[in-house]
């Protein structure tokens, strides 16, 4: 049986992609982990880093006694697989993102940073606030968005990958983007997906960006088909 590595987004947590890891472990060796900092996990010192959260899946891979591994990526952690795949194509099979934002500038960090203000949070997202704070407990939620829109900031002065990289993914990849979704534009997920010399695409119906909010079914169904 293949394995399959699931990586959540940012200011997420391996308990959110849970309901997909059910439908897919009758077919799959499942696995699952927290980045650093994120769903009760020990917050670094360092900053939030792509470079950093690729070599946490690494040391994962290592401890787990794992070579090699099929990996689907939900937002965030879709560019750490991309990124994965790019730096330890060895490590990797085939990849699967979906609602990944690959293009990034300070004009795109300085749009999504203030989404990640704690205050305007609790103040008009009371709920979200809250599921937050249960997501990340013990840890501070607060400093998990703090060191976010660090990793924000600088990924749009320094984008970790760049459309050159893309062309040097040998790995095959599954690029899904939902129709709905109003964080990621069909623009930019396309020429992510022209410069992958092995990709698929595809375009998940009535899907936003939330993974709570998608098809799971559908979306299990094309990883298989995929893989």
């Amino acid at each position: 049986m293949e394995n399959m590595l699931l990586l959540h987004g940012a200011i997420g947590s391996s308990q959110q992609l849970q309901p997909l890891k059910n439908l897919l472990e009758e077919n799959y060796q499942v696995h699952s982990l927290n980045f650093h900092g994120h769903g009760g996990s020990d917050l670094p010192d360092s900053d939030f880093s792509i470079p950093a959260f690729a070599e946490q899946v690494i040391e994962y891979l290592d401890q787990q006694s794992i070579d090699k591994t099929n990996i689907f990526g939900y937002s965030m952690g879709g560019y750490v697989a991309m990124y994965l795949a790019k730096h330890y194509p060895a490590r990797v099979q085939k990849i699967i993102t979906l609602g990944t934002k690959f293009y990034w500038d300070e004009k795109v960090a300085e749009k999504e940073v203030p989404q990640l203000n704690a205050n305007l949070i609790e103040t008009k997202l009371p709920s979200f606030a809250a599921e937050l704070k249960e997501r990340h407990a013990p840890q501070d939620w607060k400093a998990v968005l703090e060191k976010t829109k660090t990793l924000l900031i600088n990924l749009g002065h320094n984008n970790a990958l760049h459309l050159p990289d893309y062309s040097g993914i040998e790995n095959p990849c599954l690029v899904m983007l939902g129709d709905r979704d109003k964080m990621i534009t069909l623009e930019e997920t396309l020429q992510v997906y022209h410069h992958l010399p092995n990709a698929q695409f595809s375009v998940l119906p009535a899907t936003p960006h939330p993974i709570e909010k998608a098809n799971l079914p559908l979306l299990a169904y094309l990883i298989r088909n995929f893989c």
